[in-house]
Protein backbone atom coordinates (compact mmCIF):
# COMPACT_ATOMS: atom_id res chain seq x y z
CA UNK A 1 0.00 0.00 0.00
CA UNK A 2 1.40 3.59 -1.11
CA UNK A 3 1.39 6.41 1.86
CA UNK A 4 -1.61 7.29 0.20
CA UNK A 5 -3.85 4.29 0.74
CA UNK A 6 -1.94 3.91 3.97
CA UNK A 7 -3.22 7.41 5.23
CA UNK A 8 -6.81 6.73 3.87
CA UNK A 9 -7.03 3.48 5.51
CA UNK A 10 -6.08 4.84 9.11
CA UNK A 11 -8.55 7.59 8.24
CA UNK A 12 -11.18 5.30 8.09
CA UNK A 13 -10.00 3.71 11.33
CA UNK A 14 -10.59 7.16 13.03
CA UNK A 15 -13.62 7.61 11.63
CA UNK A 16 -14.58 3.73 12.70
CA UNK A 17 -13.83 4.96 16.38
CA UNK A 18 -16.04 8.01 16.75
CA UNK A 19 -18.76 5.50 15.48
CA UNK A 20 -18.77 2.43 18.02
CA UNK A 21 -17.56 4.62 20.96
CA UNK A 22 -20.96 4.35 22.24
CA UNK A 23 -20.92 0.63 22.14
CA UNK A 24 -17.61 0.64 24.32
CA UNK A 25 -19.44 2.45 27.20
CA UNK A 26 -21.25 -0.68 28.17
CA UNK A 27 -17.33 -2.61 28.49
CA UNK A 28 -16.61 0.41 30.35
CA UNK A 29 -19.35 -0.10 33.01
CA UNK A 30 -18.36 -4.31 33.62
CA UNK A 31 -14.83 -2.87 34.09
CA UNK A 32 -16.07 0.20 36.83
CA UNK A 33 -18.72 -2.63 38.74
CA UNK A 34 -15.34 -4.99 39.47
CA UNK A 35 -14.13 -3.83 42.84
CA UNK A 36 -10.23 -3.52 42.20
CA UNK A 37 -9.48 -1.14 45.31
CA UNK A 38 -6.07 -1.33 46.45
CA UNK A 39 -5.71 -1.96 49.69
CA UNK A 40 -6.62 -4.52 50.25
CA UNK A 41 -6.74 -5.70 45.86
CA UNK A 42 -8.95 -8.07 46.19
CA UNK A 43 -10.58 -8.12 42.80
CA UNK A 44 -7.77 -9.06 40.58
CA UNK A 45 -9.05 -12.24 39.65
CA UNK A 46 -12.24 -11.30 38.28
CA UNK A 47 -10.83 -8.01 36.16
CA UNK A 48 -8.69 -10.58 34.63
CA UNK A 49 -11.17 -12.85 33.80
CA UNK A 50 -13.51 -9.95 31.95
CA UNK A 51 -10.30 -8.54 30.15
CA UNK A 52 -9.76 -12.33 28.98
CA UNK A 53 -13.17 -11.95 27.24
CA UNK A 54 -12.66 -8.56 26.29
CA UNK A 55 -9.07 -9.41 24.26
CA UNK A 56 -10.47 -13.14 22.62
CA UNK A 57 -11.84 -11.68 19.78
CA UNK A 58 -9.33 -9.37 19.35
CA UNK A 59 -6.62 -12.50 18.57
CA UNK A 60 -4.74 -11.97 21.68
CA UNK A 61 -3.41 -15.19 23.81
CA UNK A 62 -3.13 -14.63 27.41
CA UNK A 63 -1.32 -15.73 30.19
CA UNK A 64 -1.79 -15.24 33.71
CA UNK A 65 1.44 -13.91 36.09
CA UNK A 66 0.79 -14.57 39.78
CA UNK A 67 3.37 -12.63 42.06
CA UNK A 68 4.39 -14.93 45.02
CA UNK A 69 2.28 -13.64 47.91
CA UNK A 70 6.22 -13.94 49.67
CA UNK A 71 6.58 -10.35 48.05
CA UNK A 72 4.02 -8.37 48.83
CA UNK A 73 2.53 -9.64 51.87
CA UNK A 74 1.73 -7.42 54.67
CA UNK A 75 0.65 -7.44 58.02
CA UNK A 76 -3.10 -6.79 59.15
CA UNK A 77 -5.41 -6.25 56.42
CA UNK A 78 -3.32 -4.47 53.94
CA UNK A 79 -3.48 -6.59 51.03
CA UNK A 80 -5.64 -9.51 50.30
CA UNK A 81 -6.20 -11.63 47.27
CA UNK A 82 -3.98 -13.09 44.34
CA UNK A 83 -2.08 -10.96 42.68
CA UNK A 84 -2.83 -11.93 39.53
CA UNK A 85 -1.35 -10.05 36.23
CA UNK A 86 -2.65 -10.43 32.77
CA UNK A 87 -0.79 -10.51 29.75
CA UNK A 88 -2.00 -10.57 26.17
CA UNK A 89 0.11 -11.13 23.49
CA UNK A 90 -0.60 -10.96 19.21
CA UNK A 91 2.72 -11.66 17.84
CA UNK A 92 3.52 -11.57 13.92
CA UNK A 93 7.26 -11.15 13.88
CA UNK A 94 6.84 -7.28 14.29
CA UNK A 95 8.60 -4.99 16.87
CA UNK A 96 6.44 -5.11 20.12
CA UNK A 97 4.79 -2.15 21.87
CA UNK A 98 3.73 -3.25 25.29
CA UNK A 99 0.27 -1.19 26.72
CA UNK A 100 0.29 -1.29 30.36
CA UNK A 101 -2.39 -0.63 32.69
CA UNK A 102 -2.74 -0.90 36.42
CA UNK A 103 -5.89 -2.35 37.16
CA UNK A 104 -6.29 -1.19 40.83
CA UNK A 105 -8.26 2.05 42.25
CA UNK A 106 -7.64 3.52 45.47
CA UNK A 107 -10.72 2.96 47.79
CA UNK A 108 -13.58 5.02 47.41
CA UNK A 109 -13.36 7.99 49.34
CA UNK A 110 -16.39 9.82 51.08
CA UNK A 111 -18.41 12.38 49.23
CA UNK A 112 -19.54 10.25 46.85
CA UNK A 113 -22.60 11.86 45.34
CA UNK A 114 -22.97 8.59 42.69
CA UNK A 115 -22.26 4.93 43.47
CA UNK A 116 -18.64 4.18 43.03
CA UNK A 117 -18.87 1.26 41.51
CA UNK A 118 -21.82 1.88 38.97
CA UNK A 119 -20.88 3.69 35.78
CA UNK A 120 -22.75 6.78 35.80
CA UNK A 121 -23.45 8.82 32.34
CA UNK A 122 -23.94 12.64 32.25
CA UNK A 123 -23.99 14.02 28.74
CA UNK A 124 -20.59 13.50 27.92
CA UNK A 125 -18.95 12.69 31.67
CA UNK A 126 -18.33 8.92 32.66
CA UNK A 127 -18.11 8.49 36.72
CA UNK A 128 -16.85 5.89 38.10
CA UNK A 129 -14.14 4.70 40.32
CA UNK A 130 -10.84 4.34 38.76
CA UNK A 131 -12.72 6.38 35.71
CA UNK A 132 -10.15 8.39 34.95
CA UNK A 133 -7.30 6.56 36.50
CA UNK A 134 -7.30 4.26 34.72
CA UNK A 135 -10.44 1.92 33.65
CA UNK A 136 -11.05 4.34 30.73
CA UNK A 137 -7.59 4.10 29.48
CA UNK A 138 -8.86 0.57 28.70
CA UNK A 139 -11.71 1.26 27.07
CA UNK A 140 -10.12 3.27 24.63
CA UNK A 141 -6.98 1.22 23.74
CA UNK A 142 -9.52 -1.39 22.89
CA UNK A 143 -11.19 1.12 20.78
CA UNK A 144 -8.24 1.72 19.11
CA UNK A 145 -7.39 -2.62 18.46
CA UNK A 146 -11.02 -3.21 17.27
CA UNK A 147 -10.76 -0.30 14.94
CA UNK A 148 -7.46 -1.44 13.30
CA UNK A 149 -9.06 -5.10 13.17
CA UNK A 150 -12.62 -4.15 11.35
CA UNK A 151 -10.82 -1.79 8.89
CA UNK A 152 -7.64 -4.21 8.07
CA UNK A 153 -5.60 -1.28 8.93
CA UNK A 154 -1.47 -2.55 8.87
CA UNK A 155 0.53 -2.36 11.86
CA UNK A 156 4.14 -0.88 12.94
CA UNK A 157 4.23 -3.15 16.43
CA UNK A 158 2.44 -6.05 17.91
CA UNK A 159 0.85 -4.63 20.25
CA UNK A 160 1.26 -6.68 24.07
CA UNK A 161 -1.77 -5.57 26.74
CA UNK A 162 -0.15 -5.51 30.32
CA UNK A 163 -2.86 -5.44 32.94
CA UNK A 164 -0.71 -5.52 36.11
CA UNK A 165 -1.29 -5.43 39.78
CA UNK A 166 -0.74 -2.94 42.93
CA UNK A 167 0.19 0.25 41.46
CA UNK A 168 -1.75 2.31 44.04
CA UNK A 169 1.54 2.31 46.41
CA UNK A 170 1.81 -1.68 46.54
CA UNK A 171 5.04 -3.43 48.11
CA UNK A 172 5.77 -5.54 44.73
CA UNK A 173 3.52 -4.03 41.84
CA UNK A 174 3.09 -6.43 39.49
CA UNK A 175 4.83 -4.27 36.46
CA UNK A 176 7.81 -4.52 38.74
CA UNK A 177 7.89 -8.62 38.54
CA UNK A 178 6.77 -8.70 35.27
CA UNK A 179 10.22 -6.90 34.30
CA UNK A 180 12.74 -8.93 36.88
CA UNK A 181 11.14 -11.93 34.93
CA UNK A 182 12.03 -10.66 31.79
CA UNK A 183 8.65 -10.57 30.20
CA UNK A 184 8.56 -6.71 29.05
CA UNK A 185 9.43 -6.67 25.23
CA UNK A 186 10.06 -4.07 22.82
CA UNK A 187 9.01 -0.54 24.59
CA UNK A 188 6.18 0.72 26.72
CA UNK A 189 3.58 3.00 25.96
CA UNK A 190 2.21 3.80 29.81
CA UNK A 191 -1.60 4.90 30.04
CA UNK A 192 -1.25 6.16 33.72
CA UNK A 193 -0.81 9.97 33.24
CA UNK A 194 -2.48 12.92 31.73
CA UNK A 195 -4.56 13.85 28.83
CA UNK A 196 -2.01 17.06 28.07
CA UNK A 197 1.06 17.56 25.33
CA UNK A 198 3.34 16.60 27.83
CA UNK A 199 6.98 15.13 27.66
CA UNK A 200 7.26 13.16 30.53
CA UNK A 201 10.16 13.80 32.56
CA UNK A 202 9.87 11.36 35.35
CA UNK A 203 8.48 11.48 39.08
CA UNK A 204 8.98 10.85 42.49
CA UNK A 205 9.67 7.72 44.50
CA UNK A 206 6.84 6.48 47.19
CA UNK A 207 6.86 4.56 50.22
CA UNK A 208 4.43 3.64 52.70
CA UNK A 209 5.12 2.36 56.24
CA UNK A 210 2.65 0.98 58.91
CA UNK A 211 3.63 1.65 62.88
CA UNK A 212 1.78 -0.70 64.96
CA UNK A 213 1.75 0.54 68.30
CA UNK A 214 0.58 -2.30 71.38
CA UNK A 215 -0.33 -1.50 74.53
CA UNK A 216 -3.05 -3.93 76.23
CA UNK A 217 -6.58 -4.18 76.66
CA UNK A 218 -8.47 -4.01 80.10
CA UNK A 219 -12.08 -2.81 80.92
CA UNK A 220 -12.54 0.76 79.75
CA UNK A 221 -13.88 1.41 83.89
CA UNK A 222 -10.35 0.54 85.31
CA UNK A 223 -8.56 2.33 82.47
CA UNK A 224 -4.73 2.62 82.77
CA UNK A 225 -5.31 2.67 86.87
CA UNK A 226 -5.55 -1.04 86.98
CA UNK A 227 -1.51 -1.40 86.04
CA UNK A 228 -2.52 -3.94 83.49
CA UNK A 229 -3.64 -1.61 81.13
CA UNK A 230 -2.33 0.29 78.47
CA UNK A 231 -4.03 2.66 76.14
CA UNK A 232 -2.57 2.35 72.90
CA UNK A 233 -3.72 5.43 71.20
CA UNK A 234 -3.09 7.75 74.18
CA UNK A 235 0.85 5.98 73.97
CA UNK A 236 1.18 7.05 70.71
CA UNK A 237 0.28 10.06 70.33
CA UNK A 238 4.18 11.02 71.16
CA UNK A 239 4.81 9.54 67.91
CA UNK A 240 1.93 11.12 65.67
CA UNK A 241 3.77 14.37 67.47
CA UNK A 242 7.19 13.53 65.94
CA UNK A 243 5.47 13.03 62.53
CA UNK A 244 3.86 15.98 62.49
CA UNK A 245 6.98 18.12 63.39
CA UNK A 246 8.97 15.97 60.50
CA UNK A 247 6.56 16.92 58.10
CA UNK A 248 7.95 20.67 57.23
CA UNK A 249 11.55 19.49 57.38
CA UNK A 250 10.50 17.04 54.53
CA UNK A 251 8.44 19.60 52.60
CA UNK A 252 11.52 22.02 52.47
CA UNK A 253 13.72 19.67 50.14
CA UNK A 254 13.18 20.46 46.48
CA UNK A 255 13.62 19.07 43.28
CA UNK A 256 15.36 19.53 40.29
CA UNK A 257 12.86 17.78 37.89
CA UNK A 258 10.80 20.41 35.89
CA UNK A 259 7.51 21.17 37.67
CA UNK A 260 4.08 21.27 35.73
CA UNK A 261 3.43 24.75 33.54
CA UNK A 262 0.42 25.33 36.43
CA UNK A 263 2.97 24.82 39.72
CA UNK A 264 3.58 28.17 41.46
CA UNK A 265 7.08 26.67 43.06
CA UNK A 266 9.70 23.55 42.58
CA UNK A 267 8.81 19.98 43.33
CA UNK A 268 9.08 19.33 46.84
CA UNK A 269 9.13 15.99 48.68
CA UNK A 270 6.21 15.21 51.47
CA UNK A 271 5.27 13.50 54.37
CA UNK A 272 1.59 12.68 55.18
CA UNK A 273 -0.08 11.03 58.04
CA UNK A 274 -2.61 9.12 55.52
CA UNK A 275 -4.29 6.71 58.07
CA UNK A 276 -4.34 6.15 61.76
CA UNK A 277 -6.51 2.92 63.06
CA UNK A 278 -7.62 1.49 66.58
CA UNK A 279 -9.80 1.47 69.45
CA UNK A 280 -13.09 -1.46 68.86
CA UNK A 281 -15.99 0.01 71.78
CA UNK A 282 -16.12 2.45 75.04
CA UNK A 283 -16.10 -0.09 77.06
CA UNK A 284 -12.58 -1.12 76.55
CA UNK A 285 -8.93 0.07 76.50
CA UNK A 286 -7.49 0.22 72.79
CA UNK A 287 -4.77 -2.55 72.31
CA UNK A 288 -3.33 -1.62 68.71
CA UNK A 289 -3.27 1.71 67.08
CA UNK A 290 -1.89 1.98 63.49
CA UNK A 291 -0.52 4.88 61.86
CA UNK A 292 -0.11 4.59 57.57
CA UNK A 293 2.87 7.41 56.68
CA UNK A 294 3.42 8.07 53.13
CA UNK A 295 6.65 9.39 52.59
CA UNK A 296 6.72 11.02 48.41
CA UNK A 297 10.84 11.43 47.90
CA UNK A 298 12.48 13.06 45.50
CA UNK A 299 14.96 11.53 43.15
CA UNK A 300 17.72 13.18 44.43
CA UNK A 301 16.99 11.24 48.23
CA UNK A 302 18.26 8.26 48.80
CA UNK A 303 14.82 5.80 50.01
CA UNK A 304 17.41 4.33 52.79
CA UNK A 305 17.96 7.71 54.10
CA UNK A 306 14.19 8.88 53.83
CA UNK A 307 12.86 5.93 55.80
CA UNK A 308 15.59 5.93 58.32
CA UNK A 309 14.47 9.73 59.35
CA UNK A 310 10.87 8.56 59.92
CA UNK A 311 11.78 5.57 61.68
CA UNK A 312 14.74 7.25 64.05
CA UNK A 313 12.12 10.31 64.73
CA UNK A 314 9.46 7.38 65.90
CA UNK A 315 11.56 5.69 68.17
CA UNK A 316 12.82 8.70 69.82
CA UNK A 317 9.62 10.18 70.50
CA UNK A 318 8.35 6.50 71.85
CA UNK A 319 11.62 6.43 74.51
CA UNK A 320 9.81 8.06 77.45
CA UNK A 321 6.92 6.24 76.44
CA UNK A 322 8.66 2.76 77.02
CA UNK A 323 10.76 3.67 79.73
CA UNK A 324 7.04 4.75 81.35
CA UNK A 325 5.43 1.26 80.34
CA UNK A 326 7.92 -1.58 79.36
CA UNK A 327 5.05 -3.78 77.75
CA UNK A 328 4.43 -1.19 74.81
CA UNK A 329 5.35 -2.69 71.76
CA UNK A 330 6.22 -0.52 68.39
CA UNK A 331 6.73 -2.25 65.28
CA UNK A 332 7.56 -0.56 61.61
CA UNK A 333 7.23 -2.37 58.36
CA UNK A 334 7.29 -1.09 55.35
CA UNK A 335 3.84 -2.13 53.07
CA UNK A 336 4.24 0.02 50.16
CA UNK A 337 7.05 1.09 47.62
CA UNK A 338 7.26 2.62 44.36
CA UNK A 339 11.44 3.58 43.53
CA UNK A 340 11.65 7.36 41.24
CA UNK A 341 11.04 7.33 37.77
CA UNK A 342 14.23 9.03 36.05
CA UNK A 343 14.28 10.71 32.59
CA UNK A 344 12.67 8.37 30.61
CA UNK A 345 12.67 10.15 27.26
CA UNK A 346 13.97 7.80 23.78
CA UNK A 347 13.89 7.37 20.31
CA UNK A 348 10.08 6.64 20.28
CA UNK A 349 8.94 9.82 21.85
CA UNK A 350 8.71 11.97 18.91
CA UNK A 351 6.52 9.73 17.16
CA UNK A 352 4.36 9.48 20.42
CA UNK A 353 4.05 13.00 20.22
CA UNK A 354 2.89 13.29 16.89
CA UNK A 355 0.46 10.52 17.82
CA UNK A 356 -1.22 12.85 20.62
CA UNK A 357 -1.28 15.45 18.15
CA UNK A 358 -3.11 13.76 15.84
CA UNK A 359 -6.04 12.31 18.83
CA UNK A 360 -6.18 15.86 20.55
CA UNK A 361 -5.22 17.90 17.95
CA UNK A 362 -2.00 19.27 20.13
CA UNK A 363 0.29 21.62 18.24
CA UNK A 364 3.82 21.05 18.30
CA UNK A 365 4.61 24.37 20.27
CA UNK A 366 2.13 23.38 23.10
CA UNK A 367 4.42 20.67 24.54
CA UNK A 368 6.72 21.11 27.80
CA UNK A 369 8.79 18.59 29.81
CA UNK A 370 7.63 18.31 33.48
CA UNK A 371 8.39 15.59 36.31
CA UNK A 372 5.65 15.07 38.97
CA UNK A 373 5.98 14.66 42.71
CA UNK A 374 3.20 12.28 41.81
CA UNK A 375 4.45 8.33 41.17
CA UNK A 376 4.84 5.23 39.22
CA UNK A 377 5.55 2.21 39.37
CA UNK A 378 7.82 2.06 35.96
CA UNK A 379 10.97 2.95 38.05
CA UNK A 380 11.36 -0.60 38.82
CA UNK A 381 10.98 -1.00 35.65
CA UNK A 382 13.90 1.05 34.46
CA UNK A 383 16.37 -0.81 37.45
CA UNK A 384 15.80 -3.61 35.02
CA UNK A 385 17.34 -2.31 32.11
CA UNK A 386 14.56 -0.62 30.31
CA UNK A 387 14.90 3.62 30.37
CA UNK A 388 12.50 4.51 27.66
CA UNK A 389 8.67 5.02 28.91
CA UNK A 390 6.23 6.90 26.91
CA UNK A 391 2.93 8.37 28.63
CA UNK A 392 -0.28 9.24 28.31
CA UNK A 393 -3.30 9.11 30.03
CA UNK A 394 -7.45 10.87 31.04
CA UNK A 395 -6.07 12.88 34.11
CA UNK A 396 -6.86 16.45 33.81
CA UNK A 397 -7.14 18.81 36.82
CA UNK A 398 -10.78 18.79 36.99
CA UNK A 399 -11.17 15.07 36.73
CA UNK A 400 -11.05 14.45 40.61
CA UNK A 401 -8.43 11.24 39.99
CA UNK A 402 -8.53 9.69 43.66
CA UNK A 403 -11.20 11.77 45.05
CA UNK A 404 -14.93 11.34 45.02
CA UNK A 405 -16.92 11.35 42.14
CA UNK A 406 -14.05 10.79 40.45
CA UNK A 407 -14.92 11.01 35.94
CA UNK A 408 -13.55 11.21 32.64
CA UNK A 409 -15.40 11.77 28.82
CA UNK A 410 -16.09 10.09 26.20
CA UNK A 411 -14.47 13.13 24.38
CA UNK A 412 -11.29 12.28 26.12
CA UNK A 413 -11.67 8.21 25.43
CA UNK A 414 -12.02 9.06 21.79
CA UNK A 415 -8.80 11.13 21.31
CA UNK A 416 -6.73 8.76 23.38
CA UNK A 417 -7.89 6.05 20.79
CA UNK A 418 -7.18 7.96 18.02
CA UNK A 419 -3.52 8.60 19.45
CA UNK A 420 -3.11 4.90 20.03
CA UNK A 421 -4.42 3.87 16.41
CA UNK A 422 -2.20 6.44 15.17
CA UNK A 423 1.37 5.13 16.89
CA UNK A 424 0.11 2.06 16.13
CA UNK A 425 -0.15 2.29 12.25
CA UNK A 426 2.13 1.65 9.83
CA UNK A 427 1.46 4.02 7.50
CA UNK A 428 1.78 7.01 10.13
CA UNK A 429 4.80 9.14 10.25
CA UNK A 430 6.83 6.20 9.49
CA UNK A 431 9.85 8.46 8.74
CA UNK A 432 9.88 8.54 12.81
CA UNK A 433 9.65 4.73 13.23
CA UNK A 434 12.94 4.47 14.91
CA UNK A 435 12.81 0.50 13.80
CA UNK A 436 12.47 1.11 10.10
CA UNK A 437 15.24 3.68 10.53
CA UNK A 438 17.17 0.80 12.11
CA UNK A 439 16.11 -1.69 9.13
CA UNK A 440 16.89 0.59 6.59
CA UNK A 441 20.49 0.96 8.08
CA UNK A 442 21.03 -2.72 8.60
CA UNK A 443 19.80 -3.52 4.26
CA UNK A 444 22.81 -0.75 3.11
CA UNK A 445 25.33 -3.19 1.87
CA UNK A 446 28.92 -2.34 2.61
CA UNK A 447 29.65 -1.27 -1.01
CA UNK A 448 27.00 1.03 -0.80
CA UNK A 449 28.14 2.75 2.17
CA UNK A 450 31.31 3.61 0.86
CA UNK A 451 29.65 4.93 -1.84
CA UNK A 452 27.02 6.69 0.19
CA UNK A 453 30.25 8.04 1.87
CA UNK A 454 31.37 9.55 -1.12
Amino acid sequence: MNDLGAMKSLDGAMAWIERAAESAVADFARMIAIDTAFPPGAGYDAFADLMDELIAPLGFQSQRVVVPEALWAAPGNWAKGQRTNLIGERETGKPVLGLYFHVDTVPAAPGWTRDPLALTREGDRLYGLGAADMKGTIVAVLLALRAAQASGLDLAYDPTLLFCTDEEGGLYPGIRYLAELGLLKGHILNFNGTAAPRIWAGCFGLFNLLVRIHGHTVHAGEGNNSGAGVNAIEAALPALQALAALKPTVAARTSTLPAPPTATGPLTARLDIAAANGGTAGGQVPSLFEILVSRRYAPEERFEDAYAEIAGAIAAAMEPVKAASPSVQIETHLVGHLAPTSDPTGPHWPRWQAALSAGFGYRPEEFRAWGASSCSDFGWVQRTGMQEVLLTGLGRPDRHIHSPDEHTTLTDIVALAKSVLAYLAAGFAPDLIPENAAQNAANVSPTSQKEFAR
